[in-house]
């Protein structure tokens, strides 16, 4: 039996419910490589697939097999995979030293990377904007 206090928090939750995005579905765009939440409001999140821990490496046919995990998490079977779509939503793609690795990447000082700068630089470099 719910007390007063009880039924009160249970009304206010069961509102805020009604107005929060609940998902609906999710998928794998393949021409996008994105992974699709798509919510009961109309609205929609997407996220690249590969940027998420555990599936930089996966083939389309297992990053097709996305499932809703209840209302709040997604799940690959297979890869024993499993996020939090609000996590997701918040940019955590995965573990701290998996997001400062994937943040890096762009950043390398490999030789070849060098060497393609210094023959740019040779030819005038980038072009300079026009205010």
């Amino acid at each position: 039996m719910l007390t007063a206090t009880g039924r009160e928090a249970t009304s206010k939750g069961d509102a805020e419910r009604a107005r929060a995005p609940i998902p609906s579905s999710v998928r794998f765009d393949e021409p996008s490589s994105r992974i699709v939440v798509d919510f009961t409001n109309g609205a929609a999140f997407m996220v690249p697939a590969r940027s998420i821990q555990g599936l930089e490496n996966a083939t389309p046919a297992q990053l097709a097999e996305v499932e809703l995990l209840g209302e709040t998490g997604l799940h690959w079977e297979t890869l024993d995979v499993d996020f939090t779509i609000l996590g997701l939503m918040k940019g955590i793609f995965g573990t701290a030293k998996f997001m400062e690795a994937q943040r890096r990447g762009g950043q390398s000082r490999s030789a070849a990377k060098i060497e393609a700068s210094r023959a740019n630089g040779a030819k005038g470099g980038r072009p300079r904007k026009i205010s």
